[in-house]
Parts: structure tokens; C-alpha cells; sequence
């Protein structure tokens, strides 16, 4: 057994997070584009004849189902990240890490898309 420090599982901990976060941000964009797809077929039909303004609400729901998905998948792969950095030994892990830093960040885009699924109900 070796003594020397391997950062490689730590890192691979790293882009796999990030691999999350990059998902789920595609997830919360593809919600806001269903979304507002929803608006884009209601103003057509407007040019055409008049139309109950409750006939959107299907793509508005499953826009914002989306949008809540990927920010829930954001904060459980932060979790799991979370949960896996600590169990790697202190000697493996990048000099100077934080694990602040990227809860803080994963956190704060979770907290936008699930602004943003308000947002969405709102309009």
C-alpha cells in the first residue's frame, strides 16, 4: 500500500457532480421551453379564433414539472456528493478544496430553478 496522495477519485467526484449539474440545468431548460411553448400555441390560436385561457395549463404543469425535476436532481446529487467527498481521506482530496464553494453553488442554482418554477406558475 502506498502513501502517496491520489486526487484522481476525488476529482472524478468532481466532473461527476458536475456531470449532475449540467443535466439538470438541460432539465430546468427544457421545462422553461415546454412551458412557454404552451404561450407560443395560445397566441397562435388567438390570430385564428378566440380561446378559454385555461387550455395552456398542461404544458405550464408539465413545464414546471421539469423545472422542479432538475432542481431536485441538482440538491440530491449535491447531497451525494456531499456524502462521497467525506469519505475520502483528507490526503486525497485537492489542496485547498472547500466543499462550501460547490454546496453553496449547487444550492443556490437549485434555489433559482425552483424560482423560476414559481415564476412559471405565476404567468
Amino acid at each position: 500500500m502506498t502513501t502517496e496522495s491520489d486526487p484522481r477519485v476525488f476529482l472524478a467526484a468532481e466532473r461527476t457532480l458536475l456531470a449532475w449539474v449540467r443535466t439538470s440545468i438541460a432539465i430546468i431548460g427544457l421545462g422553461f421551453v415546454v412551458s412557454k411553448f404552451g404561450l407560443f400555441i395560445r397566441l397562435l390560436a388567438l390570430q385564428h379564433q378566440p380561446v378559454a385561457q385555461g387550455q395552456h395549463s398542461l404544458s405550464t404543469g408539465l413545464g414546471v414539472a421539469f423545472v422542479l425535476l432538475g432542481s431536485v436532481s441538482i440538491i440530491a446529487a449535491t447531497l451525494q456528493h456531499r456524502r462521497f467527498v467525506a469519505t475520502i481521506p483528507e490526503k486525497d482530496l485537492a489542496a485547498g478544496y472547500s466543499a462550501n464553494f460547490t454546496v453553496s453553488l449547487t444550492t443556490f442554482i437549485a434555489m433559482l430553478g425552483i424560482c423560476l418554477a414559481g415564476y412559471l406558475l405565476k404567468t
